[in-house]
């Protein structure tokens, strides 16, 4: 077929749509109108929806994350139906044991780290290092100092920590209510993630099934590799926290190493952040303090970049630092912390589409 023939025929395929174009203006405007409306309406709903559709995403990356423990427990010889018992029993202990053990103590050292800043920090500036070392570098300890007791003492700061676009803490009510569907809907998920996925796939067109099952199967379990290795990093991290600062003696290492749980989350930057506020924190003890901390801090760092982070994330997708920047700016700015976390392993997903999918098929082509 020549080239004339198929634009002929690309003409007579496009002839009924400009007909209804020019001959019928007033459908094609309404027809639109509608399609508008209806996406202004979807964009409503999603924002009103919002706090749903994030707790059906954190329960969805919950049931991705527990799956490679599920997979472990069949690799070790227990059924699948036995494995999701088994994990669903270990989620809710967990969650038994951080309402009933972990937060009554972080609540009462959270109130009571907040009533003692003033106090820490005037213990600081009658130190006889304090005006020495503020001389130093020009004032600029005071106004750090300063900075963090605003920081620390700023309302704000604890309702994005404890909850983030949930508003966690903001409303006792809300947060248990919400807290609860998440642990909910997540344990459903994990129950029923594989009846799930086959209910999606037989969507798909058959023709495409097998690949597109391919391809997802690949990603998920990549993503939920990612999650669970974060996971573990940020546990190691925040436990090593809370013994790092209890043994220099600061106080509240328990409420500083919750933070650092779930900031050690975003990989990259959260180590760093964690360090910097535990060293900060540490100089309202001592300066030896600071030092001793700031320097094991840089230890693990190393060690966690070098030794656990290959070993922990094994062959789950790997983020560039620049990608993991550009994600956790994007998602704290829409979502708080919260999103941040989120947006990483989102961002994990699309590169290995991009990998896996679209590379392939442009070099093809």
């Amino acid at each position: 077929m020549n080239t004339a023939e198929r634009l002929r025929r690309r003409t007579e395929r496009a002839a009924p749509e400009r007909t209804l174009f020019v001959n019928h203006p007033f459908r094609w405007g309404f027809i639109v109108t509608l399609g508008v409306l209806l996406a202004l309406a979807l964009a409503v709903a999603l924002v009103n929806l919002q706090s749903v559709v994030l707790s059906v995403f954190i329960a969805a990356f919950v049931a991705l994350g527990l799956d490679p423990l599920i997979r472990w427990f069949e690799r070790r010889g227990l059924s699948r139906g036995i494995a999701i018992i088994v994990v669903i029993l270990l989620f809710v202990a967990v969650v038994i044991g951080i309402v009933w053990i972990v937060i009554p103590p972080v609540v009462s050292q959270a109130t009571a780290l907040v009533k003692a800043i003033p106090g820490m920090v005037q213990h600081v500036e009658d130190a006889g290092w304090y005006d020495q070392l503020n001389d130093a570098t020009n004032g600029l300890l005071s106004n750090l100092v300063q900075g963090f007791e605003d920081l620390i003492t700023d309302p704000n700061l604890w309702a994005t920590i404890g909850g983030g676009a949930l508003a966690f803490g903001a409303s006792v009510i809300t947060a248990v209510s919400t807290g609860f569907f998440v642990i909910v809907l997540s344990i459903y998920f994990i129950a029923t993630l594989d009846a799930t996925k086959r209910a999606c796939y037989s969507l798909v067109k058959a023709s495409h099934r097998v690949r597109v099952e391919g391809y997802s199967e690949r990603i998920m379990q990549s993503i939920g590799k990612y999650l669970s290795g974060m996971v573990i990093l940020a546990f190691m991290n925040a436990t090593f926290s809370v013994i790092l600062l209890t043994l220099v003696g600061v106080p509240y290492a328990l409420i500083l190493g919750v933070v650092a749980l779930f900031v050690t989350l975003i990989p990259l930057i959260g180590t760093v952040l964690t360090t910097v506020l535990m060293t900060v924190v540490s100089l309202f003890v001592s300066p030896t303090a600071a030092l001793v901390v700031l320097a094991l801090m840089l230890v693990y760092m190393q060690i966690e970049a070098y030794l656990l982070t290959p070993r922990v994330m094994g062959k789950a997708v790997q983020v560039p630092g620049t990608i993991v920047l550009i994600s956790a700016l994007a998602g704290g700015t829409l979502l708080g912390l919260l999103g941040a976390l989120v947006a990483i392993p989102i961002s994990a997903g699309i590169l290995l589409i991009l990998r896996e999918i679209v590379i392939p098929r442009q070099q093809r082509s």
